[in-house]
């Protein structure tokens, strides 16, 4: 399975790696471009937003007819908005190039999972959708480290040039599987919102954005809560604990995922991360900080993927929809809660408290996803089987990749 995703994997990589690599380097950059770090900081905005707008809003129109291709748009223009930002001369290049970028990076990820999950019998849909999760979470780790050791011997510029070149071997290792890469069920002429009239999928949505509020968001303030709690020696070692546990939880997650359904998991992983948050919270200890620190990373990448497959498995011609939507709402927690932060912090909350609250939104999320799972119900065997080249008509394709019970009769007025 890993020889057929691991070019959407790659690309994953980079995506990951973008997100964050900016926040080791804002300082190099507000120097270079002569403004002040809060105005560069507005980059990670714009990323963001474009990114939750160009996912759900974009990603169906362009793969009709042909996934190769819109993977290939997807990352030229995720490669164009990066390579704009290492040549820009001024703020307002730089902060445009970050909406180019994030445009790119939405529509490739909700596309590059879909396909993922299309590739693979339905009995490994969890662990191709975790492996890209993988790849994000990896880009996201090494992300500011990375960034920051390129940008300090080299600049900058040189940063986001390594995003670039990831970028671009991603793209010539997709092109050069095009052909083994499955159509997708065409989306384009579907209502963009009509997937939210589910009430589950409404309310993964919901989730989704609650814990990218409670754990992306709380992320962003680790190092100033172990400096409130005497344990800024060990911020390193923290970020790190984060990382690993992060990639091996999304690593680890697919295998049970297509074993055992992802009904427990979805209560099981968030309360591992509301235990994280209540431990770095209650207690001073280096060695409890750097174990919660593990879990935290852990439970909350291995939730994407969970929350991923509770929501599609059955309805996978609507997956890419609603993968759009749900990443989309996560970055967008991310941002909430990196703002929320901000704000208790500037109306007098201390720094050690912040676990705390983020205890909040992920106890709401904990009861809407118990809620998903108790109306969980266990799937019939289906036909479908991974397609490795588009092949067909539109009919013949659904057949293909909704099951053959789902399929309409091929000829009108007539039974199949």
């Amino acid at each position: 399975m890993i020889r057929k995703v691991w070019p959407l994997v790659a690309a994953a990589v980079a995506l990951g790696i973008d997100a964050y690599v900016l926040a080791g380097v804002l300082p190099s950059i507000a120097d270079s471009l002569t403004t002040t770090v809060a105005v560069i900081g507005l980059g990670v905005t714009a990323f963001t937003a474009a990114y939750a707008v160009a996912g759900p809003l974009l990603s169906g129109r362009l793969t009709r007819g042909s996934t190769a291709r819109a993977l290939l748009i997807a990352l030229g223009v995720f490669n164009l908005g990066n390579l704009i930002t290492v040549v820009a001369p001024g703020v307002a290049f730089f902060l445009a190039s970050r909406v180019v970028a994030g445009a790119g990076a939405g529509i490739l990820t909700a596309v590059a999972t879909a396909t993922a999950a299309a590739m693979v019998a339905d009995r490994e849909r969890g662990r191709a959708m975790a492996m890209v999760t993988f790849g994000l979470s990896t880009g996201t780790v090494a992300g500011v480290p990375v960034g920051m050791l390129i940008g300090r011997s080299w600049g900058w510029r040189w940063t986001m040039a390594l995003v670039v070149a990831v970028g671009v071997l991603s793209m010539i290792a997709l092109a050069a599987r095009a052909h083994t890469l499955p159509t997708l069920p065409a989306t384009g002429r579907a209502p963009v919102f009509g997937v939210l009239r589910s009430g589950t999928v409404s309310a993964g949505i919901v989730a989704a954005f609650l814990l990218g509020v409670a754990s992306l968001g709380l992320y962003t303030y680790l190092l100033p809560m172990a400096d409130a709690r005497g344990l800024r020696d060990w911020g390193f070692a923290l970020v790190w604990a984060w990382g690993v546990g992060g990639v091996t939880g999304a690593a680890l997650i697919g295998r049970p995922l297509d074993r055992y359904g992802p009904r427990a998991l979805l209560w099981a992983l968030p309360t591992l991360l509301a235990t994280s948050f209540a431990a770095v919270w209650a207690f001073s200890v280096p060695a409890v900080w750097l174990i919660a620190a593990a879990v935290w990373g852990a439970a909350a990448w291995a939730s994407v993927p969970t929350l991923q497959q509770a929501l599609t498995r059955d309805r996978p011609d609507r997956a890419m929809a609603v993968i759009a939507f749900q990443m989309a709402a996560m970055y967008l927690g991310s941002a909430a809660g990196a703002a929320t932060g901000s704000s208790l912090l500037a109306g007098g909350a201390d720094s050690a408290d912040l676990a705390g609250w983020a205890l909040i939104p992920t106890g709401l999320a904990i009861a809407l996803l118990g809620r998903i799972g108790a109306s969980a119900r266990a799937l019939p065997t289906r036909t479908r089987t991974p397609v490795h080249a588009p092949a067909g008509d539109d009919t013949t394709r659904a057949a293909v990749e909704v099951g053959l019970d789902d399929a309409p009769p091929l000829c009108p007025g007539r039974p199949a």
